[in-house]
């Protein structure tokens, strides 16, 4: 169903359907179908981070007025849209703090300057992003830090109801950090409350985990890290700072416990993932789970070549056994080196993980697009374009997610034009979840007439409809469109060079990405 391979790019024109949000989409013809039946719809997950940490991403600076933290969400927003992305992967826990209301950790520095203090005047953020992002048929993933307290750049005191001080025995000092320790059943449980809360109380489409598990080493004795050299493929094992659980080691050996230290270290990741895999699910079925580990494998079973940081031996991140035991939906490794870079290459370590893949998740890819232009290690806007490219070469693999959002904001070296002239040319319906349920949502209900110069559509949703799915026949070519459920009115419009559309058909998507049966809406 990866069907975006066959999108072929067209000069843009006048919109196929009105402008939603301030955000207008061009025509783009996609291949397939004949004169009486649409093609398959497009299917790629397009997404990028949004980060809250440090100021990455949103807001640009702590302290901001709401309206100025909602306008620049909104432009991320329409942005997102205009290049025909369809989701967003949205930090909403940095350090064991929140960019919502919580009762069980504070406001996030990053929105007011201050841990612990909310934005003014007061609104919740998650909320406000959730409901911008359905109304523009984006879907939002909350991307959850699981296990760090304190990040080294962090400038207020913490407040009193973080973690390291209403459950102090569960966090430890490494480095410049604050790190919930793993091994702590308490600091585990408290992050798995915090993500099923948010699942609860949240219209999210996905709960998301990045790479930092147990924290990236530190050299003894001094202050510098790993994570640096791992990313850039250069990291050379030395005298480490052991992370300091040696408590809760302790206990575990005491009460019987067989497993080597490195084994047990995984063990207590390992019972996170799959407890927050099974309690999403208990709570709400169409919400996945994605997991973005570092990007290269077990040192065991790399392919022939590829060298670098293991993941497995120091972050206690076994990925490969998340994927065997299917305890996520979408697994989006960081793949952030270039093709042509023999000992990380993209295309090989894409291969990897595509052959881990026994139960048959998702497997997204992570880019660093934010390397476009740098000063030291960049890359150019084409080698983005063409990692795409080798990815949808990949049977096994269906989407991609930009990090981060401001290299697109940006649009480095043209990357963002690029995306849109070429990969990014029509819409695509995110890929299915089948084994979270496959049962097809209800039809749409759609009238149509001819109007203006266009076809105005009304659009009434069927049982479980998240989204519409519209094709237009104009002369002998097809258009697409996605369009959220909360639409009531859609217009078709006339396309200058083909003339007015001589069919349209739509079907209904819910929230797994099922589709219904398409209908044939309009005929002159």
């Amino acid at each position: 169903m990866t069907a975006c391979t066959s999108v072929a790019p067209t000069a843009p024109g006048t919109p196929v359907s009105g402008a939603a949000y301030g955000v207008t989409p061009t025509p783009a013809t996609i291949q397939g179908g004949s004169e009486t039946m649409p093609p398959v719809a497009p299917r790629e997950f397009r997404a990028a981070w949004v980060s809250t940490v440090a100021n990455i991403d949103w807001p640009s600076r702590a302290n901001l007025p709401a309206e100025k933290q909602q306008a620049e969400a909104i432009a991320i927003l329409d942005r997102a849209k205009a290049m025909h992305l369809n989701a967003i992967v949205l930090q909403v826990r940095p350090s064991a703090d929140a960019i919502y209301p919580s009762r069980l950790e504070p406001w996030t520095e990053y929105l007011s300057g201050t841990q612990g203090q909310a934005p003014q005047p007061w609104y919740d953020p998650l909320k406000f992003w959730v409901t911008q992002a359905h109304a523009r048929g984006l879907e939002l993933h909350a991307w959850f830090n699981p296990y760090r307290a304190r990040h080294a750049t962090a400038k207020s005191p913490p407040a009193h109801d973080h973690i390291s001080r209403s459950n102090p025995a569960a966090v430890k000092t490494y480095g410049r950090f604050l790190w919930m320790d793993p091994g702590e059943e308490s600091a585990s449980k408290h992050t798995l409350d915090v993500i099923l809360d948010v699942v609860r109380r949240y219209d999210i489409d996905g709960v998301h985990l990045d790479d930092y598990f147990y924290p990236y080493p530190i050299e003894a004795p001094g202050a510098s890290g790993a994570e640096t050299a791992a990313l850039d493929g250069a990291y050379v094992p030395k005298a480490e700072l052991e992370f300091p659980d040696q408590p809760a080691w302790q206990r575990y050996l005491l009460s019987g416990g067989k497993l080597d230290r490195a084994d047990w270290r995984r063990q207590n990741v390992n019972k996170l993932i799959e407890a927050m895999y099974n309690g999403i699910h208990r709570e709400k079925s169409w919400v996945r789970l994605g997991i973005s580990p570092f990007g290269i494998g077990r040192p065991d079973r790399r392919p022939k070549g590829i060298v670098g940081f293991s993941q497995y031996d120091k972050l206690y991140a076994d990925a490969e056994l998340w994927l065997a035991n299917g305890w996520l939906d979408y697994l989006s490794p960081q793949l952030y080196w270039p093709i042509a870079q023999p000992p990380q290459a993209y295309d090989v370590l894409l291969d990897y993980w595509v052959a881990q893949n026994g139960k048959r998740r998702h497997i997204w890819p992570g880019l660093l697009t934010s390397r476009i232009g740098a000063a030291s290690k960049g890359v150019p806007a084409k080698e983005i374009v063409q990692q795409i490219g080798v990815t949808r070469s990949r049977a096994g693999a269906g989407g991609h997610v930009h990090f981060s959002m401001v290299a697109l904001m940006e649009n480095r070296q043209g990357v963002s034009d690029l995306l849109k002239a070429g990969h990014y040319i029509a819409p695509a319906l995110v890929p299915a979840s089948p084994w979270l349920g496959d049962e097809a949502p209800g039809v749409p209900a759609v009238s149509a007439r001819r109007e203006g110069n266009g076809v105005a559509l009304k659009l009434t949703a069927g049982k479980a409809n998240a989204q519409y799915a519209i094709w237009s026949r104009h002369g002998g070519e097809w258009r697409f469109a996605v369009v959220p459920a909360s639409r009531v009115d859609w217009t078709v419009l006339d396309d200058p060079r083909s003339g007015p559309a001589s069919a349209v058909f739509v079907s209904a998507v819910d929230r797994l990405g099922i589709e219904s049966e398409r209908i044939q809406v309009f005929k002159p």
